[in-house]
């Protein structure tokens, strides 16, 4: 997986839209210490695109707050992808069944 290098720290870089499809699609299992990661880096994900609208910001490339908005996007993006994904009704039968799919 890439990675992109912000302010001396790296995180990874979004997958591509492909491999979304199918993982976005699954529910997952999500932690309480996830779950509340997920919580304030959504607050704060709300609270600077407030400020940014409130403000009246222009977009461009060396805007720091829509910089921000994006360093905590992906990093919302990596605590939700690394909780385990919940098996499928099916895959849950077959494992039951002993059944391993072709």
């Amino acid at each position: 997986m890439a990675t992109i290098a912000t302010h001396g720290f790296s995180i990874p870089a979004p997958p591509s839209a492909a491999s979304l499809t199918r993982s976005a699609a699954r529910r997952r299992r999500i932690t309480p210490q996830a779950g509340h990661a997920l919580e304030i880096l959504g607050h704060a994900i709300e609270y600077l695109t407030d400020e940014f609208v409130h403000h009246g910001s222009s977009f461009s490339a060396e805007n720091d707050q829509l910089a921000a908005v994006q360093l905590l996007m992906a990093l919302n993006r990596q605590v939700y992808f690394e909780c385990p994904e919940v098996p499928t009704f099916a895959e849950r039968c077959r494992a039951l069944l002993h059944i391993h799919a072709a």
